[in-house]
């Protein structure tokens, strides 16, 4: 393995050494590979090798993607078990002029970790906050997943415990959005129950995993069938689960329309009834007004 030369901060590609040219003081929040180390940037490399201190949640396995790129950085635990011990340190270096990269152990730094408030508080101390993007466990996914893009949301970890998690995805429930999750490998079937019991079982849904990796599968299903074929599946690795957004709900037909203008005009004027009963259908508020005035003549006629 190559050596960086002496004096100097570097990294190697292929055996061939390149400089890092000097970083600014500054944390720098380096995107890291979620499973292939070739996914790594040329500037997230030049970064790690530039840095003063390396901030990453399991120095071993930072120490795989350092190594492999023979940079010498010092590294430093710090995970959400330590992370109210070494913060100050970190502030400190910050606050002495010093280039500090912050890590996680796979894909962007503060999704699922702790780094959001070494974050929030180097922006309260007034350092620079630099993000070096990157790999994105959720990202590569949704790129993959054939589920729509156009609005997603990203919900993170559910809560472990059935009832919390059935809470958690019944507010989630009507979002017209897709959804994504992350999930440990020994909840998953746990979880995949639950999202079809509260989601639905015919919603669609994805399973990624071990993404970038020998192993990478995109499994693509119904809730009900993923729940199934997980339910006792001893599986590894990182997981994604990504649900598409629901369906629309059908549009109420005449009769259910005629009826909600003539409820909202029981407690309500002409021009109120037509706004609050638009909000409910979906329909424009003209037509409503119209249809309003329609029920009226009727009514004058039968009179």
């Amino acid at each position: 393995m190559p050596h960086p030369p002496a004096g100097k901060r570097s990294f190697a590609i292929d055996g061939h050494a390149h400089a890092a040219p000097p970083l600014a003081p500054g944390l720098y929040i380096v995107a890291t590979p979620i499973g292939h180390l070739g996914d790594v940037t040329l500037r997230a490399l030049a970064t790690l090798a530039a840095a003063d201190l390396v901030a990453c949640e399991d120095t071993r396995i930072t120490a795989r993607l350092t190594q492999r790129y023979a940079i010498a950085a010092p590294l430093l635990a710090y995970h959400e078990h330590n992370a109210a011990r070494q913060r100050p340190k970190l502030l400190a270096a910050l606050a002495d002029g010093k280039a500090v990269a912050l890590v996680s152990d796979a894909g962007t730094p503060l999704i699922s970790d702790p780094g959001y408030r070494l974050v929030a508080e180097a922006v309260a101390a007034g350092h620079a906050v630099i993000p070096v993007p990157g790999a994105s466990a959720v990202l590569a996914a949704l790129a993959g997943a054939g589920l729509p893009t156009d609005t997603f949301l990203f919900a993170g970890f559910l809560p472990p415990r059935e009832t919390a998690r059935r809470k958690r995805l019944a507010a989630l429930a009507a979002i017209p959005a897709t959804l994504a999750f992350y999930e440990a490998p020994q909840r998953l079937g746990a979880a995949l129950a639950d999202m079809a019991a509260v989601l639905g079982m015919e919603r669609r849904a994805v399973v990624a995993r071990e993404l970038t990796k020998t192993f990478e599968e995109f499994r693509r299903a119904p809730l009900a069938a993923l729940a199934a074929h997980y339910a006792d599946a001893a599986v590894k690795g990182e997981i994604v689960i990504l649900v598409a957004p629901p369906a629309p709900a059908a549009a109420p037909d005449d009769a259910a329309i005629d009826a909600m203008l003539r409820a909202a005009l029981r407690e309500h004027g002409v021009a109120e009834a037509a706004t609050l009963v638009a909000g409910r259908s979906g329909l424009p508020r003209r037509q409503l007004y119209s249809r309003i005035l329609e029920l009226q003549r009727d009514a004058d006629d039968d009179a």
